[in-house]
């Protein structure tokens, strides 16, 4: 007994399948060597908590807790990350990692894995 009777439906199903196992698998790939993930949470306790706050609740900078970002889209926060504010303190920090190191950033942040904050 098949679960789907109709040949089409069952090679989408079974596409949709094999895409939906391979995509976290793409992101992972996505993610920044454990050393560099070292290097970015390093940066962004030291250099970003400076201003954010040691445990990022917020100090000359706003928070960058998961509450405080959930409602801020990605492309915006990565795009602040790289080119700063300008007419503020926040710094563009594009000399120091690319885009993708960025949005790997900012979902640490959006998903509340800042476990290694002081708190």
């Amino acid at each position: 007994m098949t679960l789907c009777p109709h040949p089409r439906r069952q090679r989408a199903l079974g596409l949709l399948l094999l895409a939906s196992s391979l995509a976290p698998a793409a992101l992972a790939a996505d993610a920044p060597s454990p050393q560099r993930q070292h290097e970015l949470r390093h940066l962004l306790l030291q250099d970003c908590g400076s201003c954010h706050g040691m445990s990022l609740k917020g100090g000359l900078g706003s928070p960058l807790t998961a509450s405080a970002l959930a409602d801020k889209p990605d492309d915006s926060l990565v795009a602040t990350i790289l080119y700063g504010r300008p007419g503020t303190a926040m710094p563009p920090w594009k000399p120091f990692m690319t885009e993708q190191e960025a949005r790997w950033l900012v979902e640490i942040l959006k998903n509340g894995q800042t476990d290694f904050v002081a708190r």
